[in-house]
């Protein structure tokens, strides 16, 4: 089968190709596992961070992707869950233990023996790619293929990011940073929460004005006062400067939700800048999102039918994976990325 190889660290400038095309052996299910041939896989910020080192490191050689979508091509003789020709996809978690103290209480995103699609086992980035049946879903007929693949990550987490901040209906919310993931929780929390005001802190006009257009109740810039103070704030960026700001902008009791796989070293200083009095006192929360579990893309994917979501998308042909990455690094972008496979 072909498939897209990152062979170790790589800075992606404007010019490099970080994978490699590749012809190699069509995966052999076993066990509980199925084979699944590839639609269609997402383009995520995470694997720039995989390519680029800032997170924990893949097992080199792999096959980056993590938002799959495909159908089931064969069974391994243990599974028993799906038949060949089922529409499905694969999200970042990949595997876990199921027997530890987090697993027992569907907390397996914190599992030590936690597995991630595309860094820890291959991924989407091919024609082919097998998982166990335990970590696969079904897709709803509502969305096409490349609706779907951007679902099973920035919206799965961005689900989850939602669900820690354990706002009511009525209360505020603030997003910080406006990606793929920002726009879906957008659009969830118009349906969830339909009284509640919902800011937007983005910093390129492009992305205020996608805010605005999905019924942003204010946006402006990470630096911008916004119009009263906040009971949740979301943070998907990678920058530190807006941890500093959210705090500053929640109200007491408010909580912040920081939705990244990691922060940038570049301005660490910013947090030097913490004053107590106005940052974290009044009972301030600070909560981190980490990874996700198997019952948020089961949650998530119903209720994105249900509503629906339809994400915004860019389609790159499969040939075309660097040049994905480097849009995803060097342009603002809108929505979400996919890689068309076949």
């Amino acid at each position: 089968m072909k498939a897209w190889i990152l062979n170790g660290v790589t800075d992606i400038s404007n010019d490099s190709r970080p994978l490699v095309l590749a012809e190699t052996p069509t995966p052999s299910p076993e066990g509980n596992e199925i084979l699944i041939k590839v639609s269609c896989c997402g383009v995520c910020h995470t694997e720039l961070d995989e390519i680029e080192g800032r997170t924990k490191p893949p097992k080199y050689p792999v096959i980056p992707g993590h938002q799959v979508i495909g159908v089931v091509e064969s069974l391994a003789e243990e599974a028993s869950q799906f038949k060949k020709g089922d529409r499905v996809g694969v999200a970042w978690i990949y595997a876990a233990c199921g027997i530890c103290e987090y697993c027992r209480v569907g907390l397996e995103n914190l599992c030590e023996l936690f597995q991630a699609t595309g860094r820890d086992a291959n991924g989407g980035y091919a024609e082919y790619m097998k998982v166990s049946e335990k970590f696969v879903y079904r897709i709803p007929d509502t969305f096409t293929n490349e609706e779907a693949a951007p679902l099973l990550c920035a919206g799965a987490i961005g689900y989850r990011s939602l669900k820690l901040t354990n706002i009511k209906d009525g209360q505020s919310l603030g997003l910080t940073g406006f990606g793929a993931s920002g726009h879906l929780v957008l659009k969830m929390a118009k349906f969830l929460y339909p009284t509640s005001d919902v800011v937007v802190f983005a910093r390129s006009e492009q992305e205020q004005d996608f805010a605005r257009s999905l019924g942003a109740y204010w946006v402006g810039n990470t630096s911008d006062e916004p119009p009263e103070r906040l009971h949740a704030i979301i943070d998907t960026t990678p920058a530190w400067k807006p941890i500093v700001e959210s705090l500053h902008y929640l109200r007491a009791g408010g909580r912040l939700i920081i939705n990244a796989i990691r922060k940038e070293n570049n301005d660490q200083s910013e947090l030097l800048k913490l004053n107590y009095p106005d940052h974290l006192w009044m009972e301030k929360e600070i909560k981190s999102v980490a990874n996700i579990t198997r019952s948020d893309v089961s949650e998530f994917l119903s209720l994105a039918a249900k509503i629906p979501i339809k994400p915004e998308i860019e389609i790159y042909p499969f040939e075309e994976a660097n040049k994905a990455l480097l849009d995803l690094k060097h342009k603002h972008i809108k929505g979400a990325k996919v890689l068309h496979i076949s």
